[in-house]
Parts: structure tokens; C-alpha cells; sequence
């Protein structure tokens, strides 16, 4: 690379997605992008791959505006269909091969997907549902094999818009944790902000490596770990999907520098390197560990700083949001489970009733996204005229500027006319050895509600829930302890690991009905 500083070598900011690689392949195309076990590519061979990948689309009829739906785990094959399809103006609509098949053909037909991609190399999940699907399969060079779903024929192409950046990059379904699921458009603008923004106050460089074990198909995968990482020119270490002892191996022989995760993954790296007898956990060039997707306790944090020997940091973000909204300090490591400060260009007001020391979260930001596809009410509903989003979030903010998630709104549980929020009795659950995965909710009861929680043990332990309500006793006043404690053998969750609790609340209304 020239000597001139990289600012004036990479030139401007870029527009769009794929304008990351490109800026990087011009100037550095023998710099190492992505890296997964069988295959490694550079800047140069990775935007190669993906100019195959346009070509292949193209002959499959893929246009600018059709939606297409991208069934992968985390790959670099993925990850060059993905910038195939921004490059030709599609919208990628982006699916983990874990989804069942109803989840899959629930989102092709509601995006009305021109076809349906399966990034088949790398994962036998994807395969499976390519051929219940009869997809085509098709060579792609560098790629491999892809499957390619029926041609849509009367799939309408959304209007190209003037401006570059406003164009959809991704529509990523949420993962319907209080609800059905809906298609969050996030346009190049969004996600290069958060990409931006999250690479920034992480400080990644070039000469970082960074373990991308978030899939691409949720949104901080896909923006604030692939993007952002790509964005300054660092290196993605891709594993086809979470394995705590594959991390561990990375992490001692393979310079990984940097490593995003959800709370469950810090949690079952802690437990399996306890158990193997590897605490504190080799990580040689290991700088930044950071927790996002969902709240932090503080039990998880302890065990999380114990194995790695170094701070966990942690943020907060939102999928309509692109998603990221706050992370902590590098320069203050945090002691507690706060979520951080805003990320420079985000706005932030609680709505603070007069007797209350916290408040409902509403947020502004670049990153926010263009709406709900196909639900033009749904997304008023969330957004007021000034462009102020409704979290649905509890949070305080401390003197110094620190915000800290202290529940859902909409998960609140009246207790004989006391607010009680389930993320304060989780936090308590969690503090308790045996307690691996914990989620509290609500039950109506009369007048008032009961509180009941699902608690999955860790392995190769044991407790009961009289034991688990007496270690709550010394920990939360009389109406905010549980009126059930269930043990659970295994707790719903989505592929990051964030806890299904409408699926829990179900379950709680058929058993009630079945009696």
C-alpha cells in the first residue's frame, strides 16, 4: 500500500455495501479478508467471488429491486451471494439454515421472494432445505455449490431509489420474541452507520482479526461484525456456527484479537473452559471481548471475565435500529452490566413518569430503518413525526452518562398493584450456580398476575426449586420472588441464543387450558 495515510488512500466513505470491498480490493487486494476453516480469501479474491456470484444471479434472472432469500450459515460463500445480490440492486433477505421449515417458507411468501438461494458448501442445514425446495444446483467459481430455488415469475421489483444509500441492504426478520416475526428494511445507509460507528469506538484496524461467530443473518452479525470489520480493513475469522471448543482453538493458535457474542455464548465458553480445566483461557493476541443481543447479568459477566482475564464490554442495539445504539468505553472498562453510552450520531430521551427513576426508551439515529416491508401501520406505530423510535425498553441513565436496560415495557408484571420487572429476578436466578439460562414471565391470576420462571440448569449440576426460591429470598422483596419456578431440560431460543418468551408464555396458557 502507498505510504500516504489510509484516509487518503481508501478515499471516501462508501455509498453502499459492496463499495467496502471494492475501495479495499483497489488498494490492498492481497490483504487477508475473511478466513474460515477449509478456505481464506483476500480482499481481491473475495471481491472475485462475488463478481461470479453476480454473473450466476444475473443469468438466474435476479433484478434490481426482487427480494431473494438467502438461506446460509456463516461462510465466505455466504458472504459473496450476500454483496451478489446488493450489487445488483436485490434485496437480500437474509435466513439462518436453522430456521424450520415453516419459518423459511413463511418468510419466502411474505417478502414474495423472486427465489430462494442456498448456500449448500458449507452447511448440510442448507442443503436440506434446498432439495425440499428442488432447488437447481449450480457451480459457482470460488463459490462452490449453490442451490437456486424456482424462479418466482410474478414477483414485482420494488422501485430503485434516486439516492444510493437509500436503497434496502437487508431485510432481516426479527425473531418474534413478543411477537410475529416482520421484515426490518435496513437500507446501505443504516447499515454502513452502524458499521461506522461500532468499528470506530471498537477501534478495529487492519491488523485485527476478528472472530465473527454472530450469523450474518442478524443484524449485528451483519453490520457491526462483518461490515464493520470489513469496513476498516480488518480480518473475519468465520466458523459455520458457535462451537465453544472451536473458539478456545482459534483463540490460542489463530491471532484472533477481537471477539463479539451474545451473553448464552460467553456463558457456555466460561462453562467449557472451567470444565476442561483451560481458566484462564489462552488468547494471546486477545484485546476486546464484547457482549450484545441481549442483557448481561452479572453472574455471566463474572464468569465471562474470570475465563478470559480481561473486562467484558457490552452494548445495546436493536434490529430496527441496524441495530447498534450504545457500547462502553474501551478507555472505562465497565464493573457493572451497564449498556454503555450512546454511539456518536444517536439521540436518546426517557419518558420519566414524576414518581419513577426510569423510563421508556425512545432513541433517534442514522441507523434506524426504512420500515416494516409491507407494514406501513406497524412501522407509524413505532416512530412518532420526529423521527423518534419507541424501544419498548426500561432504562436509567447514570450521572455519567452510562444507560442501563432494566426491562420490556410490555413484560411488566403487576403484582398485587407493584411493578415488577423480570429482567431484576433473572439477574437474581442468574447469580446462582446451577442456574444456566433463566426467563421470567407473567401469568394472569384473578386481579393480579403471577410471576413464574422457566430456569434451564447448567450441566452437571443440580438444584431444585425450593433450593433456587431460597436463593432468591435474601435477594428480592416478598412480591417480587416467583409464585412457580419450572426447571426446564432445555429453553427456546433463536440461534443467537436470546430466549423465546412468548413460547414460554404459550406454554404456560395451553398447560392452564389443558387442566
Amino acid at each position: 500500500m502507498s505510504s500516504a495515510p489510509l484516509s487518503e488512500v481508501l478515499g471516501p466513505e462508501p455509498a453502499r455495501v459492496e463499495d467496502v470491498l471494492t475501495r479495499w480490493a483497489a488498494v490492498a487486494s492481497g490483504r487477508l479478508a475473511i478466513v474460515e476453516d477449509h478456505r481464506q480469501w483476500t480482499f481481491g479474491e473475495l471481491q472475485t467471488a462475488v463478481q461470479h456470484a453476480t454473473r450466476c444471479l444475473t443469468e438466474a434472472k435476479i433484478r434490481s429491486g426482487d427480494r431473494v432469500v438467502l438461506v446460509c450459515e456463516n461462510s465466505c460463500g455466504a458472504v459473496a451471494l450476500y454483496f451478489a445480490c446488493t450489487t445488483l440492486g436485490a434485496w437480500p433477505v437474509i435466513v439462518h439454515a436453522s430456521l424450520s421449515e415453516r419459518e423459511i417458507d413463511e418468510v419466502a411468501a411474505h417478502s414474495d421472494a423472486r427465489r430462494m438461494i442456498f448456500a449448500i458448501s458449507t452447511s448440510v442445514r442448507a442443503r436440506t432445505h434446498s432439495a425440499r425446495c428442488k432447488a437447481t444446483i449450480h457451480h459457482v467459481c470460488g463459490i462452490g455449490q449453490i442451490g437456486l430455488g424456482p424462479l418466482n415469475e410474478h414477483a414485482v421489483p420494488e422501485l430503485q431509489e434516486d439516492d444510493p444509500g437509500d436503497g434496502v441492504a437487508a431485510v432481516i426478520y426479527t425473531t418474534g420474541t413478543t411477537g410475529c416475526p416482520k421484515g426490518v428494511m435496513l437500507t446501505h445507509r443504516n447499515l454502513l452507520f452502524v458499521a461506522g460507528a461500532t468499528s470506530d469506538a471498537r477501534r478495529l484496524g487492519p491488523e485485527d482479526r476478528v472472530y465473527a461467530v454472530l450469523p450474518i443473518s442478524h443484524s449485528l452479525g451483519l453490520a457491526g461484525v462483518l461490515l464493520g470489520s470489513l469496513l476498516r480493513g480488518a480480518t473475519i475469522r468465520i466458523p459455520p456456527r458457535f462451537d465453544p471448543q472451536h473458539v478456545v482453538r482459534a483463540l490460542a493458535h489463530e491471532q484472533i484479537s477481537v471477539m463479539i457474542g451474545t451473553p448464552s455464548m460467553f456463558a457456555i465458553i466460561a462453562q467449557f473452559a472451567q470444565r476442561k480445566g483451560k481458566v484462564p483461557i489462552l488468547a494471546p493476541a486477545l484485546r476486546l471481548i464484547s457482549s450484545a443481543g441481549a442483557p448481561l447479568d452479572s453472574g455471566t459477566k463474572m464468569a465471562a471475565e474470570a475465563a478470559f482475564a480481561l473486562p467484558l464490554h457490552n452494548g445495546y442495539g436493536i434490529t430496527e435500529c441496524g441495530p447498534s445504539l450504545t457500547l462502553t468505553l474501551i478507555d472505562a472498562p465497565p464493573t457493572d452490566c451497564s449498556i454503555g453510552h450512546l454511539l456518536p450520531g444517536v439521540e436518546a430521551r426517557l419518558t420519566v413518569a414524576a414518581d419513577e427513576s426510569s423510563g421508556e426508551l425512545w432513541v433517534r439515529t442514522p441507523g434506524f430503518m426504512k420500515g416494516y416491508y409491507k407494514a406501513p401501520d406497524e412501522t407509524r406505530n413505532v416512530i412518532d413525526s420526529e423521527r423518534w423510535f419507541r424501544t419498548g425498553d426500561l432504562a436509567r441513565r447514570d450521572v455519567n452518562g452510562n444507560y442501563f436496560i432494566i426491562g420490556r415495557a410490555k413484560e411488566l408484571i403487576i403484582r398485587f398493584g407493584f411493578n415488577v420487572h423480570p429482567a431484576e429476578i433473572e439477574a437474581a436466578l442468574n447469580e446462582h450456580p446451577s442456574v444456566f439460562r433463566c426467563a421470567v414471565v407473567g401469568r394472569a391470576s384473578g386481579d393480579t398476575e403471577d410471576i413464574v420462571a422457566f430456569v434451564q440448569l447448567a450441566d452437571g449440576t443440580a438444584a431444585t426449586a425450593c433450593e433456587l426460591s431460597d436463593h432468591l429470598a435474601g435477594r428480592l422483596a416478598p412480591y417480587k420472588r416467583p409464585t412457580e419456578i419450572i426447571i426446564a431440560a432445555q429453553m427456546p431460543v433463536t440461534v443467537t441464543g436470546k430466549i423465546l418468551k412468548a413460547d414460554l408464555a404459550r406454554r404456560l396458557r395451553e398447560s392452564r387450558a389443558a387442566a
